[in-house]
């Protein structure tokens, strides 16, 4: 695979990178994440002008662009290939956001605010029982997934903690954090999808 002829040395070293997330190296994922995470956030800020938004699609742009790691081919720098991506994502959502929101996004939307919906103020017999059921269901999904996976959740949408205070409790880097958070949402999405509770 040498393809490499005319690249950058900045765009071969992420050649190396992609080479070694597709082969499942997570260091490699995380790596690729933190050196395009600022720009591509940056760029997508000024589309959505929003910093929440633009937060969420970055972290899609790098999910998107990781489950579709086969389909780079090295004619192209990585990072080319990855704005195109963050960019089409970002479009995409803004002509969502004008009709209505995907099942995915909804279902993320519910995790983040499930938390203040049980808590509303004295809820009748009848939400107190669906609020209870939702919480067993969403915590019988989340335990069957991996210990570090799980964990991650917890900390996230159980203790509520931001990334900075996930990253210090489990010493792992944020942009370790943000790329492993983001699959175990994937993961807990397939599972919900799985056990038909969409």
């Amino acid at each position: 695979m040498e393809v490499t002829n005319g690249l950058s040395e900045k765009a071969r070293n992420d050649l190396l990178l992609v080479e070694k997330a597709k082969n499942g190296s997570e260091l490699a994922f995380a790596n690729l994440m933190s050196r395009y995470r600022d720009s591509i956030y940056f760029m997508l800020l000024k589309m959505v002008n929003n910093p929440s938004d633009a937060e969420d699609l970055t972290i899609e742009a790098f999910g998107k662009a990781f489950r579709n790691l086969e389909s780079f081919t090295p004619e192209f720098a990585f990072s080319t290939w990855l704005f195109k991506i963050a960019t089409n994502n970002c479009i995409d959502f803004i002509r969502k956001k004008q009709s209505s929101p995907s099942p995915i996004d909804q279902w993320h939307d519910d995790i983040d605010n499930l938390t203040i919906n049980i808590q509303s103020d004295l809820p009748d017999p009848e939400e107190s029982l669906i609020n209870d059921q939702k919480i067993a269901v969403l915590r019988g999904i989340v335990n069957q997934l991996k210990p570090r996976y799980r964990t991650l959740i917890e900390l996230r949408y159980y203790k509520e903690y931001s990334y900075e205070e996930i990253s210090s409790e489990l010493k792992l880097p944020i942009g370790t954090v943000k790329a492993q958070l983001y699959r175990a949402k994937s993961l807990l999405y397939n599972i919900f999808v799985k056990t038909g509770n969409r």
